[in-house]
This record gives structure tokens, sequence and C-alpha cells, in this order.
């Protein structure tokens, strides 16, 4: 039997602090929420979206939003782990997390990333966070949280044994992120450019 494709958990999390608060994966850019740009390329996928609070924010998207559960405030771990056990629960063997804040991340990334465990990297960062992780490791994960100690996601991914997969530049970081209102800036630039050459 042939295993079902990797489920898809958006992190949306984050306060967003550097932008004045709010939820940056609603930011918009290039007529769209980022969250929107996203969704676009991860699909066809079954897609989920991490955050905590109120999920009626998301309505429009028509997606599960799960919360953090009994690890909320201990990271992005907990949203990853809750993540893992929905995608279980939905027989995926697999789950590609993508943060909430990337605006470009580019399409087919889940089959790129394969096998699992894996990340992606670009102009010599690592992207621990842009990963395919096995569904089985939610055990694991669940320990970690569960323990006193750091919830550094690297050091959870190294042991693992996560590989780190490099993806080209093609005039721009596919994996850039949006933290800040001079970031907003340049992937709005990036996608007026985009859009012009399109």
């Amino acid at each position: 039997m042939q295993p079902s494709p990797p489920s898809v958990l958006i992190l949306a999390g984050g306060s967003a602090r550097r932008m004045g608060g709010g939820d940056k994966p609603m930011a918009d850019i290039g007529g769209q929420p980022i969250l929107a740009r996203i969704i676009a390329a991860v699909s066809p996928a079954d897609i989920a979206i991490s955050a905590n609070g109120a999920p009626a924010r998301f309505a429009q998207f028509g997606v599960p939003v799960l919360p953090d559960g009994p690890f909320a405030g201990q990271g992005p771990l907990a949203g990853v782990l809750a993540g893992l056990e929905w995608a279980a629960e939905r027989g995926a063997a697999a789950l590609l997390t993508v943060p909430g804040d990337t605006p470009f991340i580019p399409r087919g990334l889940a089959a790129t990333l394969a096998p699992d465990p894996s990340c992606a990297a670009s102009l010599g960062r690592v992207h621990h966070l842009v990963a395919l992780w096995p569904t089985g490791c939610r055990f694991a994960l669940r320990a970690t949280l569960a323990a006193p100690g750091p919830r550094d996601v690297r050091r959870f991914a190294d042991k693992l044994g996560m590989r780190h997969v490099n993806f080209p530049i093609i005039g721009y970081d596919p994996f850039m992120n949006v933290n800040t209102m001079e970031d907003l800036a340049v992937a709005r630039a990036l996608a007026r450019n985009a859009e012009g050459l399109s």
C-alpha cells in the first residue's frame, strides 16, 4: 500500500512584537495574506494551521486550527507536536512544517525534502522549521516537552538525525521570513517584481 502524502502544518504562532503585534501570517503581500500564499504553494495537501487563541480569525482558509494543548507556552516544538499527532491520526507518515511568515516558499517542498527527517537550508542558513518530520517522532518529542530542559528546535532536530537539503537562490532567498516592517516592505517589492516578470 502506498504511504499517504505528508500532511502540512503552517506555524502561525509568533507574537509579531517587532511588527507591532497581531498575526504576521495575515500580512498582505501581493494582494493576499502570507498564509494564502503558503497554502497555494503546498496545495494540494492535508493542511492545518498551528495557532493559539481564537481560531475564527483564520476561518477564511477553511482548514483546521490546532492549539498547542498541554505544552502551550513552550515554543514552536509544542506546535510541531500538535501537528504530528494530528497528522498521525489522519494516517500520514510524515508532516511538513512551514513557518507562517515565509511568503515565497517553493512549490514541491515536501517532495524535495523527502525522505524525512530533513529540513531546508539556503545561503548557509539552516531552517529547522521548514522541515519534514516522521510522525513516529511524536513520542520522543512528547517526552522531550514533558521533561525539564531546553526547548530548542535545532537540538531536537539533531537528535533525530535531520538532513539539511540545500535550495538554490533564484534572485532571493525562498525562505526569507517577515519579522519586521522592513522585511515586509522587501517582500512586497519582491512580489511586485515577480508579478511584473510573469
